[in-house]
């Protein structure tokens, strides 16, 4: 690894803004497309709106853990809480099948998890203590780039 950012905010929809620019300034430090940056947000978002929103009663004031592992090839981001924890493959099952359904149609619950599995490149949850969300995002995780490289423009005559 060659860097580590940690922040900890309260779990407070007030503050998933925080977290998004955070990523997005990291994100785009390391190179990553415009594109690829909303995703990274958007699951992020996803990620600390579900911890706000059910980790902790509304009589509990709970707290989120944020850390961003910074690699030569990846960017690794840990959501981490100490709330309530949910059994994630019931949460799965319950979301149902979401492939040629229109959007109205689709079961609200569990929706955050299909998109941060959608947006992320890998996503392990840990329900055990809380929950805790790792996140990976390769860079150039195709080899697009390193392929139109090998490409030179060709001759004018």
């Amino acid at each position: 690894m060659n860097d580590y950012i940690e922040m900890t905010i309260p779990a407070k929809a007030d503050y998933v803004g925080v977290a998004r620019l955070t990523v997005s300034g990291i994100a785009n430090r390391m190179g990553y497309t415009f594109d690829e940056i909303e995703d990274i947000k958007i699951a992020v978002s996803e990620a600390i709106t579900n911890a706000v929103n059910h980790a902790y009663g509304e009589e509990v004031e709970g707290y989120i853990q944020l850390t961003y592992g910074i690699f030569d090839d990846k960017l690794e981001i840990t959501v981490r809480d100490t709330g309530k924890s949910f059994n994630v493959e019931e949460a799965t099952k319950a979301m149902g099948p979401v492939n040629n359904k229109a959007i109205d149609q689709i079961s609200e619950g569990g929706l955050g998890l299909f998109l941060i599995e959608s947006l992320m490149d890998q996503v392990q949850i840990n329900e055990k203590a809380g929950v805790v969300v790792v996140m990976t995002k390769y860079l150039n995780r195709d080899g697009v780039d390193e392929i139109v490289d090998q490409y030179k423009p060709a001759r004018s005559q």
